[in-house]
C-alpha cells in the first residue's frame, strides 16, 4: 500500500490514527457519560444532545484560527504538536468528575483540535505536490482516511472494556494516552515532511492579525454573548443561538476572501465556498452517530449476547450484565418521564431502559440476568465499514482512471450526498420493522444503515479534503482547509439541534424522513452546480 506513495504517508497515517483513537473513544462514550445518573451528570436526552452538538461544532470551528496561525506564523509541524498535546491533556482531565473540569477539558480539546486537524491534512496535501505523486493525491487522502477509521474502530473496544471494568475516568485517560502516542509518531517522522512545512507568511492583501482579532474574533465573541442573552431561544437553546451568532463574523470573513482575491483566485474560492455550504447538510445527518443513532443502539436495538459470543464479550469486558426485575418495571412504567416541565424531560429515571420495549413473551424471567454488548461499540460500525470499503473504492477509481473514466472530485461528492441520503431510508425501514420501537430492532438494520452512509462518506469526506488542496490558492491553503472544517462545525451543531428533536417524534420514522429530505436537498444543489464546478477544476488543471 505504501510503495507508490511518499514516505511521509505512513507517519501521517499513524499519527492521525492515534489522534482519532483518542477523539472517537471520547465521543463514543460522551453522551452516555453525560446521561449516566449515578456516575455522570444525569442529563436528559435533549440536554446531552445540545451539549454534544455544541462541543463537536466548536471542535470543528477552531481549525479556522489554527489554519490561519499555521499559514502565517507557526508552520504546520509546530501547530500539530501543540494541538496534539492540548487534546491529550484535555482527554485526561475529563476523567475528573467535576463540571468545571469538564468544561476546561472540553476547551482544551476544542482549541487543540483547531491546531491539529487542518494542518495535518494540509501537510499531507503538500507532500503530494511533487510531479511524482500529484496524480495520487485522491488515493493518498483515501488511505489517510482509512487511518482515521482504524483508530475510530479499535478505540470503542478499549473504551467499553475500560469503562465497564474501571469506570468512565479510565476510558478518558486511555483517549489521552492514544493522543500522546500520535504526537510521538509524528515527531519520529519529521524528516519526511520537514521540507513541506513552509510558512506562507502575510501578503499585501492579507488582513493583519490585529485586524482579524478586531474584525472577526471580537465580533464573534460579542455576537455569541448577544445570542446567548436574547430572551427565549431562536433555535432550540441558548447555546445554539450563541453558536449561530458567533459564526456570522467568521462566515463574513470567508465571503470577504472571495471579494478581495486576485482575479485568477476568485472562481476557485467561489467553488470551495459553494461546496462548503452544501456539505453542511451532510454533516448534520452524519454526525448523529453520537446522538440519535447512539440512542437507537442503546434503547431500540437488540444488544443481547448469548452462548460463545457472550463468553467472549464477557471475558474482554465488552458487555454489561443487567437484571430484569418485574417490580422495578412496574415502578419504572409509572415514573418514566413523568418528571417534566412544559412537556420537556428534566431528569431520566435510572432504570435500565433496555427492558422498556421488549414484548411480554420475550422478556426474561423475574430476576434473570442478561448480557448486552456495550452501546458505544455501535460507534465502531461506521469505521469498520470504512476499513473494509476503502481498498475497494480506491481500486474501483484506479480502474476507472486507467480507462480515463474516473469522475471528477466534485462529481464524487455529489454522488456521496445522494448515497448518504439512502442510509436514512434504511433507518425508516428499521422503525417500521420494530413497530416504531415497540420491540427491539435487529442490529443488522444499524449495520446496513452505517454501511450505506459509509459509501457516501468515502465519496465525500476525503474527496472534500482533496478538493480544498487542489483548488485553494497556495498562500491560504490551510485557511481554506479551516473553511472546510467550519462547514463541518456548522453541520455538527445542526446535528445536535436535530437530535434534540428526537423525543418530539412520536413515530420515529418522521425523524429519519427529515434526515432523508435534508440530504436530498443537498444532492439537488450539488448536481445543479456540477457543470460549473467541473469547469473551474478544468481551468485549474485538476480533476
Amino acid at each position: 500500500m505504501w510503495k507508490k506513495h511518499p514516505k511521509a504517508l505512513p507517519f501521517l497515517f499513524f499519527s492521525e490514527m492515534w489522534e482519532r483513537f483518542g477523539y472517537y473513544l471520547m465521543i463514543g462514550i460522551f453522551t452516555l457519560y453525560l446521561k449516566d445518573v449515578k456516575a455522570g451528570y444525569a442529563m436528559t436526552e435533549a440536554e446531552s444532545a445540545d451539549l454534544y452538538g455544541t462541543f463537536i461544532a466548536l471542535v470543528f470551528l477552531t481549525p479556522f484560527i489554527g489554519g490561519l496561525l499555521a499559514d502565517r506564523y507557526l508552520g504546520y509541524r509546530k501547530s500539530i504538536i501543540i494541538g496534539g498535546l492540548m487534546m491529550g491533556i484535555g482527554y485526561c482531565l475529563m476523567s475528573v468528575h467535576n463540571i468545571a473540569m469538564l468544561y476546561l477539558s472540553m476547551t482544551l480539546v476544542i482549541v487543540g483540535n483547531g491546531f491539529f486537524k487542518p494542518n495535518i491534512s494540509t501537510l499531507l496535501g503538500n507532500v503530494y505536490t511533487t510531479p511524482q505523486y500529484i496524480k495520487q493525491k485522491d488515493d493518498g487522502y483515501n488511505i489517510f482516511y482509512m487511518g482515521i477509521n482504524i483508530g475510530a474502530f479499535i478505540c470503542n473496544f478499549f473504551g467499553a472494556a475500560l469503562y465497564i471494568a474501571y469506570g468512565w475516568g479510565a476510558a478518558f485517560i486511555a483517549a489521552g494516552v492514544g493522543m500522546f502516542i500520535g504526537v510521538a509518531i509524528f515527531l519520529i517522522g519529521t524528516k519526511h515532511y520537514i521540507a513541506f512545512d513552509v510558512k506562507k507568511g502575510v501578503t499585501e492583501k492579507d488582513m493583519s492579525m490585529t485586524r482579524i482579532v478586531l474584525t472577526i474574533f471580537v465580533p464573534s465573541v460579542v455576537a455569541g454573548i448577544l445570542g446567548w442573552m436574547i430572551p427565549g431561544t431562536l433555535v432550540g437553546s441558548d447555546s445554539t443561538d450563541a453558536f449561530i451568532f458567533a459564526c456570522l463574523p467568521v462566515i463574513y470573513f470567508y465571503g470577504s476572501l472571495f471579494f478581495s482575491a486576485k482575479p485568477d483566485e476568485k472562481r476557485p474560492i467561489a467553488a470551495l465556498l459553494a461546496i462548503f455550504a452544501v456539505v453542511i447538510l451532510f454533516w448534520a445527518v452524519f454526525k448523529q452517530n453520537g446522538t440519535a443513532l447512539n440512542t437507537w443502539a442503546d434503547r431500540y436495538t437488540n444488544r443481547e449476547v448469548t452462548g460463545v459470543a457472550q463468553n467472549v464479550f464477557d471475558q474482554f469486558n465488552f458487555s454489561q450484565s443487567i437484571t430484569y426485575k418485574q417490580d422495578s418495571v412496574a415502578k419504572y412504567d409509572a415514573q418514566f418521564r413523568l418528571q417534566k416541565e412544559d412537556g420537556k424531560v428534566v431528569k431520566e429515571v435510572n432504570y435500565p431502559v433496555y427492558f422498556k420495549n421488549i414484548p411480554e413473551n420475550k422478556k426474561p424471567a423475574d430476576g434473570e440476568t442478561v448480557s448486552l454488548w456495550a452501546t458505544n461499540l455501535s460507534q465502531s460500525i461506521n469505521p469498520g465499514w470504512v476499513i473494509l470499503l476503502t481498498p475497494l473504492i480506491v481500486a474501483f477509481f484506479t480502474w476507472l482512471r486507467r480507462k480515463n473514466k474516473e469522475p471528477s472530485t466534485a462529481t464524487k461528492i455529489a454522488f456521496g450526498l445522494f448515497i448518504s441520503g439512502l442510509s436514512a431510508l434504511v433507518m425508516v425501514g428499521a422503525v417500521y420493522a420494530s413497530n416504531n420501537g415497540g420491540e427491539k430492532a435487529n442490529v443488522l438494520w444499524l449495520i446496513t444503515s452505517y454501511g450505506v452512509v459509509t459509501i457516501g462518506e468515502l465519496l465525500l469526506s476525503p474527496m472534500g479534503l482533496s478538493l480544498v488542496s487542489k483548488l485553494s490558492p497556495v498562500r491560504i491553503t490551510s485557511l481554506m482547509m479551516g473553511g472546510w472544517f467550519l462547514a463541518t462545525s456548522i453541520g455538527n451543531k445542526l446535528s445536535g439541534v436535530l437530535a434534540t428533536m428526537w423525543d418530539n417524534y412520536t413515530h420515529k420514522a418522521g425523524f429519519f424522513w427529515l434526515n432523508f429530505g435534508l440530504l436530498m436537498v443537498a444532492t439537488i444543489m450539488c448536481f445543479a452546480m456540477l457543470k460549473w464546478l467541473n469547469k473551474i477544476m478544468k481551468e485549474k488543471g485538476v480533476s
